[in-house]
């Protein structure tokens, strides 16, 4: 009922864009499929639905299939999995050997494209600085600098932690690391010096890797200052390297080492520990969840190869943080002998057009961002379609929140009209997606066009049954490789447990609210507990969204909940424009539009002017922190938030009566 307005506008649905059937033939997918399911066309939805169905009935298969597709080097063993009395005790590949980060480095091997003397790391920066590695030159850093840790004492299981930004010292840091078996753990020169704390005090690492300074739209950051701050909560850190540092602490010596013992690479058991990543922690201390080394592996490059279509010789940018895990995700595009592109500074400094100077210089085929930045490129009326020339993207890849049907609009008028848009959503629970991409299908205006090969995604109502064309739970029903291995510090698993697999009994739920469409795509409607319910009917927050952002006036928006007398009442903050405010005629506006285009149920009770809002370090508003303090509640954890700061205007909101 919530959700009428938005099934009027999709039907009929008319797709915006349908690949080329040269295009098609010619895509990892459609080969993939031609060889395991040759009648399955991935173009035609009963094609896809059909091939989706065979990795799920099929799913030993199917995985040992992406391993061999891969030609990931290592050894997969006789058994791919050994079924659990539930998804937690599942294992896979018991008895595969690997590295992760030989996989990565690969060899060099011309018949598919991959040569030593290649560009495969390329760094950039805010202030147009370039830097680039060929895959010899990457290899022969990440070795001298594994065998620098080895020698200086980290062994397998230790934590290597950095707070670092995206640049080569964090990606041959993470390579380096997980090239001896050791565990990587990594925050961005952002994180203020309580939100290192909550993190790395549960890890206890051993070696701490800084950068002396950093450069954010224009301003310097001085991360080794927070760590330096932090370090005496640190008892278990030994050896503190800088880049950029002196001598004692340079992390540049590490470059320069040579071991005595030769080099040789050592083999992993698939569900050897590769990294951990930390929940955004706005309800309490950040949950450290630990990752697989194989099960990363194996995913990262089923979603690289046949969901993006990334070939050996494409280049790839994703617009992130080292905090965020897809730092992790475009950093694993590596092994499909792809270059990748890493950036440090404002995605506008400085100017909107940025990012996409590096996308025409470095003749980018996969450009990532959140959908937030998309949006406000939109609102700024930015094209970089008519000032670039992008003639070799072929992806266009969106996460982090909802893209907003109008942003749908924007990409295919003003980036290019032949164009993948992939918008994707997993998160950090996974290292990975559970929805995402078909690069041979058409993409539907507000849709993430399908579940993940071998991902069993369905959407449950309350009572945990399967429902189609309706927001539900969005919920995975068997298990996949890279579930984690569990959280750090919680040896019987009740945090994990709880966290999600109580709710559907047994069964993965991942919290967000959805939609699958008569396409068989999905619609992520925002955060299950930051769901609205007035009058006991939910809705999504990007239902609300997707109509207040049209308006030019407003920058972004919130929706939350007030409780009161047993019911909710919708709140709308709004940051407005610079020189725009919140008149009485946008306010009528704005409630017209809500009941007009969705329903008198989302039309906010209250709608208020905010001088910020809040969002967490990795960029994503806080829609639980704005309801916490307009109702009175502690948020748990200021820290985890970027500009806790701005939490004081809304402790201090109260309704007009």
């Amino acid at each position: 009922m919530a959700n009428a307005f938005l099934h009027q506008e999709r039907s009929p649905p008319e797709p915006l864009w349908v690949p080329e059937r040269l295009r098609i033939e010619n895509s990892k997918l459609f080969r993939f499929a031609s060889l395991f399911l040759p009648k399955a066309d991935p173009s035609t939805r009963d094609g896809y639905r059909a091939l989706h169905a065979w990795s799920l009935q099929n799913n030993d298969l199917f995985w040992r299939s992406v391993w061999e597709d891969s030609d990931v080097i290592g050894d997969p063993g006789s058994v791919t999995s050994i079924p659990g009395e539930n998804m937690r005790d599942w294992r896979w590949f018991p008895e595969a050997r690997l590295n992760y980060t030989q996989n990565l480095l690969r060899i060099s091997d011309a018949s598919v494209g991959l040569h030593d003397e290649a560009e495969v790391l390329i760094v950039c920066d805010e202030r147009g600085e370039r830097s680039a590695m060929t895959r010899s030159e990457l290899t022969s850093r990440v070795i001298r600098v594994a065998q620098f840790l080895r020698d200086h004492g980290v062994q397998t299981g230790d934590r290597v932690a950095a707070v670092l930004p995206n640049g080569a010292c964090a990606i041959i840091a993470y390579l380096a690391t997980a090239a001896i078996g050791a565990i990587w753990s990594s925050c961005s020169p952002d994180f203020g010096p309580d939100a290192i704390r909550d993190r790395f005090a549960q890890i206890a690492p051993k070696i701490l890797i800084t950068a002396r300074e950093a450069t954010y739209n224009g301003k310097k950051v001085q991360p080794l200052e927070r760590v330096q701050s932090v370090l005496p909560h640190l008892a278990s850190v030994e050896h503190l390297l800088v880049e950029g540092g002196d001598r004692d602490q340079s992390w540049e010596r590490a470059f320069e080492w040579s071991s005595s013992t030769p080099w040789t690479w050592e083999l992993f058991p698939f569900d050897h520990p590769l990294c951990i990543v930390y929940s955004s922690g706005t309800t309490g201390v950040p949950k450290c969840i630990m990752h697989r080394a194989g099960g990363v592996l194996l995913q990262h490059l089923k979603e690289h190869r046949l969901h993006c279509d990334l070939h050996s010789g494409d280049a790839m940018m994703y617009y992130t943080t080292t905090g965020w895990m897809m730092w992790n995700w475009v950093v694993g595009a590596l092994a499909t002998g792809a270059s990748i592109v890493a950036y440090d500074g404002s995605p506008i400094a400085p100017d909107h057009a940025s990012l996409w100077e590096i996308a025409e210089r470095e003749q980018l085929t996969h450009f990532g961002a959140s959908a937030r930045y998309y949006a406000l490129l939109d609102k700024e009326g930015f094209q970089p379609g008519l000032s670039r020339s992008l003639t070799r993207l072929k992806c266009l890849l969106s996460t982090g929140s909802p893209l907003l049907p109008e942003t749908f609009d924007w990409v295919y008028r003003s980036v290019k009209r032949d164009i993948h848009l992939a918008s994707i959503s997993g998160g950090t629970d996974i290292l990975s997606c559970f929805v995402l991409g078909n690069p041979c299908a058409p993409v539907f205006r507000g849709e993430i066009q399908c579940a993940g090969l071998g991902m069993d995604v369905r959407i449950l109502d309350e009572r945990g049954q399967a429902i189609a064309s309706q927001a539900g739970e969005l919920a995975c029903c068997h298990a996949f490789p890279s579930m984690p291995i569990g959280f750090w510090n919680d040896p019987d698993q009740q945090r994990y447990r709880a966290s999600y697999f109580e709710k559907f009994d047994g069964l993965w739920c991942h919290g967000d609210w959805a939609e699958q469409t008569c396409n068989d795509g999905f619609i992520i409607y925002g955060r299950s507990d930051a769901t609205l319910n007035p009058g006991g009917v939910r809705i999504g927050t990007a239902e609300i969204y997707q109509q207040v952002e049209s308006f030019p006036e407003i920058a972004e928006s919130l929706a939350t909940c007030l409780k009161t007398d047993g019911d909710e009442k919708i709140v709308l903050f709004l940051r407005m424009q610079p020189g725009k405010g919140l008149t009485e005629e946008l306010e009528s506006a704005l409630r017209i539009a809500l009941r007009q285009r969705c329903s008198p149920r989302h039309v906010p009770a209250y709608i208020q002017e905010a001088p910020d809002l809040p969002r967490t370090i990795s960029g994503k508003l806080s829609e639980i922190a704005v309801r916490n303090a307009i109702c009175g509640k502690e948020l748990g954890n200021a820290g985890a938030l970027a500009n806790p700061e701005s939490l004081a205007f809304f402790r201090s909101w109260k309704p007009e009566s």
